[in-house]
């Protein structure tokens, strides 16, 4: 069931998420200790229909951006399966433009035996590397994966995720009402890359209005009103 304004492919992801119990509706505690009205947890896309639904999702939104990359690489462990996914997704998309893009992952410890090292798949050295993965909270996981990346001689191109909650930083005060700018917006400033999402929050109440209840519009929208990002 498509919405009104999301494209097709967002639409369908939305969909998917939500009847697939990934993105899910009422009281949840973040680890920043706010309750948000939403929960969306990418390593539930266990079921091959929805595994298939979030690397179409993710292939059409890098075609979509025009991303200049050689390997795909997703950072350990959400991000395994949706490397592997999405660049088989990409060379379906256009085999002539994506057919001999690579994947890799890496070690949460490096491998002292056989081939060794930290990295799994295709060698960084010298490429242009792809991040995807399913959301940016702190951005700390973020900037692991591109030193990582780095050290391996790589250079990153961009970052993709999931799912961007708009959702501004916890001030260093505590004090949730200033105005504090989102992890993804903080990394783009550090970084200069481009980071973009399959999904916004934006998106989400949008599709709500076709996919969810007037309660859960509401509590999203109030959410969003108050944690809202500067950026």
């Amino acid at each position: 069931m498509a919405t009104q304004t999301l494209a097709p492919y967002k639409a369908d992801f939305l969909n998917a998420a939500i009847h697939g119990g990934v993105l899910k509706f009422g009281s949840f505690e973040l680890k920043s200790k706010r309750i948000s009205p939403y929960f969306f947890n990418a390593g539930n896309f266990y079921v091959a229909d929805l595994l298939e639904a979030i690397a179409v999702a993710f292939a059409k939104t890098i075609d979509e951006a025009q991303l200049d990359f050689d390997i795909v690489f997703g950072p350990a462990y959400k991000g395994i399966p949706l490397a592997a996914t999405t660049t088989l997704e990409l060379k379906r998309v256009s085999a002539e433009k994506y057919g001999q893009k690579s994947y890799s992952f890496d070690r949460k410890e490096a491998k002292d035996h056989g081939e060794g090292g930290n990295i799994v798949g295709a060698p960084l050295e010298g490429k242009r590397v792809l991040i995807v993965d399913d959301v940016v909270t702190a951005g700390t996981a973020k900037r692991e994966a591109i030193e990582k990346i780095r050290r391996e001689g790589g250079v990153v191109a961009g970052i993709v995720v999931a799912l961007d909650r708009m959702e501004k930083l916890t001030s260093p005060d505590g004090d949730e009402t200033k105005p504090m700018p989102s992890a993804i917006g903080e990394l783009r400033k550090e970084y200069g890359i481009p980071i973009i999402a399959i999904l916004t929050l934006d998106d989400i109440i949008e599709g709500l209005k076709v996919l969810g209840s007037e309660d859960d519009i509401k509590k999203t929208e109030e959410y969003r009103a108050k944690y809202k990002a500067t950026d």
